[in-house]
């Protein structure tokens, strides 16, 4: 059954506000909100994609981090650095470890030991040392690519240049830089009398100071740095965590020295209320516990679901609450054309951080709160900058204060504002959305603000602002107006060329011209993201590139996808039926692909049903060269062969099957059709093995599944 669409419509405005949060967080060292609010926004999320999994295939909740900052060479993670899934609650660690039981099939009576150390809140980065001594420093970027911070980080004591002992010719040390609390002052002592503004927290000046792009002023900014994990390593010296760390100190490398492994559920919640007790007098902020499966061999095992480890949670302390008056409310505009409210704060210090803003989602947030402008509000924080409504303290309330109502014309264009109806459940959207489309000034702004984005196509000195100013004056409208800008602006008259406008001189116009021209040509899945089609993120992108391979077939599959969804429609129609058939070969392989389904290939059909949207893309195609996409090559018999479990497994979970098939490079789906190439099929197995058997596709048992999937153990 679909999704209804008022829950897919949340589902992708909270998508679209947590990848801002990300790019502030992870890219400008600038986050907009508070750690509790971005945790309930993206729990959210998770309880909407729990509720309705076919809105967790290319989810934004399987990204990590924001795509590399400009200003830095990338580096490519050869492990990738992951992120993790958190506990608020007790009950949640405990949910936490039954998970990792039933995955593994341990029985209750097996131990099961966890390593617990504090959530150091600072900059993750990643340390390649060859042949022992210090290759490259990389922030953690998105996961998979980041900042090279090589030089940076040769002004950080505490990171030796050359580990001790006797490390693996490959070791890629993974840990946490920060600021203590004492630093952390006394920059904010000098940044004053320097007349500068002061940074709002440590994880902040940490962040900021080892991405300085002249490294000399990192220098000047004391750094510390705790070491909690590795990546790539030609060899490992101990089969634990525990053990391992021990390693990473007899290295020269510098751990925590609270962390501690337990045995079982109630140490890890006595090391937790522990540290809790320490946390105020330590030198250095940290915001949780995180727990590890302590054996190597059972981390393998489980392996990772959409980039974030099975075998580790993170144990967050709850937020810090303050209360302030609410003195406006103000409504944002984006790219898709949804109105979002912000509630403008009374400033207020929490934590020693002053907060203004914080987001009330949608209209039906508003009205649960019964929040008005002049009232007395409740807020969270939990690490950062700007907080969540808690609640409203009625009792507070102004006289005068009235309900709000939300506006029925766009505050940018005054077009009508609607909640769009989902034609299958005739149900309408929780999001309001301005119907003013390619008029509406403000999402013509924001959808070439997400073109030029770090994940996309980055493009350096073309920025928010720019954007901004060359789409009022018209220079600007399409994103192929960026690719003829040049040769546009050499056919202006003098006077009215870049050059001669203020702010620009001869140097920064070739540099900008310089820039674009370098983004000419793009990799396949950049190119997708960049067109800012709903609900197809980061990993959506990703996925379809890897499933196309090339622009080509990518532009002849979405062609193939319209033209399929048109005579659907047009029979359904006649018909005058409701729901739409999705036999059609493209569309039932897209939602074949596990990080796919019918959510995202609505979306595709949405995108390019709409004549002005083909006919954009085949102009700014027409301006570029774009790399196919190869994909991550994995040295194994399944490698890029699309397998089916079906049935059950008796030595191992369906769950661990798949995680095992996707780090041997196979595309696992959900569905059998003749470009399945593996059918493992287990007992039990019905409907598809037998079509499995009639379309004479390869099927293997249980036992040659597993040889295969324990060959590279």
């Amino acid at each position: 059954m679909a999704t209804p669409k008022k829950f897919a419509e949340r589902h992708a405005a909270l998508a679209a506000e947590l990848a801002e949060h990300n790019r502030r967080y992870y890219q400008d060292d600038d986050p907009s909100v508070s750690d509790a609010e971005y945790d309930a926004l993206r729990d959210e999320l998770v309880t909407l994609e729990s509720e309705y999994p076919e809105l967790r295939e290319g989810s934004i909740s399987a990204e990590v981090g924001a795509a590399p900052a400009a200003g830095f060479s990338e580096v490519a993670h050869r492990v990738p650095m992951l992120s993790l899934n958190k506990a608020l609650q007790e009950e949640e660690v405990a949910d936490f470890i039954a998970r990792v039981r039933r995955f593994l099939k341990l029985p209750q009576d097996e131990p099961l030991a966890f390593t617990a150390e504090p959530k150091i809140d600072g900059l993750s980065i990643s340390l390649r040392y060859e042949a022992g001594k210090l290759a490259i420093a990389a922030t953690r970027g998105d996961g998979q690519t980041g900042e090279n911070v090589t030089p940076n980080v040769a002004f950080v004591e505490a990171i030796p240049n050359e580990l001790g002992g006797k490390p693996p010719e490959i070791f890629e040390v993974r840990g946490e830089v920060y600021m203590t609390h004492g630093d952390f002052e006394a920059l904010n002592e000098r940044l004053v009398a320097e007349g500068k503004r002061p940074v709002a927290n440590p994880r902040n000046a940490a962040a900021g100071s080892l991405r300085q792009i002249d490294p000399q002023k990192t220098a000047d900014r004391p750094l510390q740095f705790f070491a909690y994990g590795w990546g790539e390593a030609s060899e490992l010296a101990a089969d634990t965590q525990s053990a391992m760390m021990e390693v990473l100190h007899s290295f020269g490398l510098p751990i925590n020295p609270l962390m501690r492994v337990c045995e079982n559920l109630d140490d890890l919640i006595a090391a937790y209320r522990a540290i809790e007790e320490e946390r105020a007098g330590l030198a250095y902020d940290i915001d949780g516990m995180v727990y590890k499966v302590d054996r190597l061999d059972l981390q393998r095992r489980l392996g990772e679901r959409e980039r974030r480890p099975r075998w580790a949670v993170a144990h967050k302390f709850p937020a810090e609450r303050a209360i302030t008056t609410l003195e406006a409310i103000e409504i944002q505009v984006g790219r898709t054309g949804s109105l979002t409210p912000v509630a403008k704060l009374a400033p207020i210090t929490v934590g020693g951080v002053v907060v203004r803003n914080a987001t009330l989602h949608n209209a039906d947030e508003i009205a649960r709160l019964d929040v008005r402008v002049g009232d007395t509000v409740e807020i969270q924080r939990a690490g950062d900058v700007i907080p969540q409504v808690v609640r409203v303290l009625t009792e507070h309330r102004p006289a005068d204060a009235v309900p709000y109502v939300f506006p029925d014309k766009c505050p940018v264009c005054d077009s009508q504002v609607v909640a769009e109806m989902n034609p299958r459940t005739g149900k309408p959207d929780v999001v309001r959305r301005c119907t003013g489309g390619l008029v509406c000034a403000a999402q013509q702004v924001e959808r070439l603000r997400h073109f030029v984005s770090r994940a996309a196509f980055d493009i350096e000195g073309l920025g928010a602002k720019q954007i901004a100013a060359f789409h009022a004056e018209g220079l600007i409208k399409t994103p192929a107006d960026i690719f003829t800008l040049a040769e546009r602006d050499a056919k202006a008259p003098e006077g009215q060329r870049l050059v001669d406008r203020e702010g620009y001189g001869a140097v920064s116009v070739k540099n900008l011209f310089a820039s674009i021209d370098e983004r000419r040509t793009i990799a396949l899945r950049r190119l997708i993201y960049a067109l800012g089609i709903r609900r197809v993120g980061e990993i959506s992108a990703r996925i379809l590139a890897r499933h196309f391979e090339t622009y080509a077939a990518f532009r002849a599959g979405m062609e193939a996808l319209a033209a399929a969804a048109k005579v659907r429609h047009a029979e359904a129609s006649e018909a005058g039926e409701t729901e739409i058939d999705t036999g059609d070969s493209v569309r039932a392989d897209l939602e074949a692909i596990d990080g796919l389904g019918a959510t995202v290939a609505d979306a595709l059909e949405a995108f390019f049903g709409e004549a002005h949207n083909v006919d954009a893309l085949d102009a700014l195609a027409a301006q570029l060269t774009v790399e196919p996409e190869t994909g991550r090559t994995v040295a194994s018999p399944i490698s890029g062969k699309s397998i089916v479990f079906t049935g059950s497994l008796e030595e191992m979970t369906r769950d661990e099957a798949k995680a095992r098939a996707e780090v041997l490079g196979a595309r696992v789906t959900g569905s059998i059709s003749k470009k399945t190439d593996i059918v493992v099929a287990g007992p039990g197995a019905g409907s598809k093995l037998a079509k499995a058997e009639a379309l004479g596709l390869t099927v293997w048992d249980e036992a040659a599944w597993l040889e295969v999937a324990r060959a590279s153990d």
